[in-house]
């Protein structure tokens, strides 16, 4: 029997029917086309399904989408506003902070560790974007249940 789900992912308001059983992770990359939230490990060790649920990271593999209910959530892909990358993701992509670029998506989203890497460029890209981030002016959000 399959349960309605009513989401709002990166600003935009999204309603399924989905199995129960139906993970977070492929609900945002199946069912909504979002593919920059990666499964990784499929033991909820690495990380690189990190996703905002209502502000906190969460691994999106450890999350049925029928707990998304009424929830705002942010992927990887919502990060950039009006075209400008994220300070994060900016200072990722000037200092080239990834390997391989699976895990990028996790690293940007928590902080999330991989197995691949030494990590000195992703430290600096940190660096840079505390900086960045530190040197602008904090704008308070409004985030408000349910999209409305």
């Amino acid at each position: 029997m399959k349960h309605k789900v009513a989401t709002t992912v990166n600003g935009r308001r999204h309603e399924h029917e989905v199995e129960p059983r139906l993970l977070l992770v492929h609900y945002l990359r199946d069912n909504l086309g979002l593919t920059g939230t990666h499964i990784g490990c499929d033991t909820s060790q690495c990380g690189a399904c990190t996703i905002l649920v209502d502000g906190k990271a969460v691994k999106s593999c450890t999350m049925f989408a029928v707990q998304a209910e009424g929830r705002n959530l942010m992927t990887i892909e919502g990060m950039a506003k009006d075209g400008e990358l994220h300070p994060i993701q900016q200072a990722f992509w000037d200092e080239h902070g990834l390997q391989c670029g699976y895990c990028t998506p996790g690293f940007i989203m928590a902080a999330a560790l991989c197995r691949c890497t030494g990590y000195v460029n992703i430290v600096k890209a940190v660096q840079t974007a505390a900086k960045t981030m530190s040197a602008t002016p904090a704008k308070k959000a409004t985030v408000t249940a349910g999209g409305n």
